[in-house]
């Protein structure tokens, strides 16, 4: 006896619906991994940055300064010795000089230095010792120089803070950053104009430069006792 056509058809529907198998959960696991795999949000790899006191050298001072002074427009410096403070201003028409200023004094390069040297009513300079920090920070930069920027009004008046500098080879008065002077004699010392740059000026303390002016010093007009300093960043 043949089947009837209803038979046909439903022997046909029981055969597609036993092919439409649902996916095993091992499949479906799979299927979820790819998707996952393929939405993810690859997070970016941060980029390691050269720390900017890493950067410079003897021969990118000036591109390395103006970029740092940008960024660094403080002028009011602080130093603190046994003493007595030093008030200073530092001017914004020497932006190579301040900039650097203002970058060691931020990398505590001060910190670790003396007044060296005081010359009876001349001038008090520091910026310098023999501690060993302060080789290597003086090493660590090149022993970079700076090159000068001087100005008609900015002279060696009483209480004027200068940058010091090698007085051989040196026909171009490149300055020291590391060392600075403060003239000491109230007349001044307008024979170091336009010899030295003079990058800013003493704003209060003048009586602590005076104290130091009275230290007893050896034949090298380094003082006897160590004079230590704190330089500090006001604003």
């Amino acid at each position: 006896m043949f089947p009837s056509k209803l038979q046909i058809l439903f022997f046909l529907f029981l055969l597609i619906f036993s092919c439409a198998e649902k996916p095993s959960k091992k499949k479906s696991q799979e299927i979820k991994e790819r998707i996952t795999v393929k939405t993810e949000i690859k997070k970016p790899v941060k980029k390691k940055i050269k720390q900017e006191k890493d950067t410079l050298h003897a021969e990118n001072t000036n591109s390395f300064f103006t970029e740092y002074g940008d960024q660094n427009k403080e002028t009011k410096i602080l130093i603190t010795t046994d003493f007595g403070e030093i008030k200073l201003r530092l001017y914004e028409d020497t932006p190579i000089h301040r900039a650097s200023f203002i970058f060691l004094a931020k990398n505590n390069y001060f910190n670790t230095t003396v007044f060296y040297r005081v010359s009876k009513d001349f001038v008090i300079q520091g910026g310098n010792s023999d501690d060993e920090y302060t080789v290597i920070q003086r090493r660590k930069y090149d022993n970079y120089l700076l090159d000068s920027e001087f100005r008609n009004n900015r002279t060696h008046s009483y209480g004027a803070l200068a940058a010091a500098k090698d007085w051989e080879n040196n026909p171009n008065n490149l300055s020291s950053p590391f060392e600075f002077y403060i003239v000491q004699n109230k007349t001044g010392a307008h024979h170091l104009d336009n010899e030295h740059t003079v990058f800013g000026e003493v704003i209060s303390g003048f009586e602590t430069i005076e104290k130091i002016n009275e230290v007893e010093t050896g034949s090298d007009e380094w003082p006897v006792s160590d004079i230590g300093m704190k330089v500090k960043i006001l604003e």
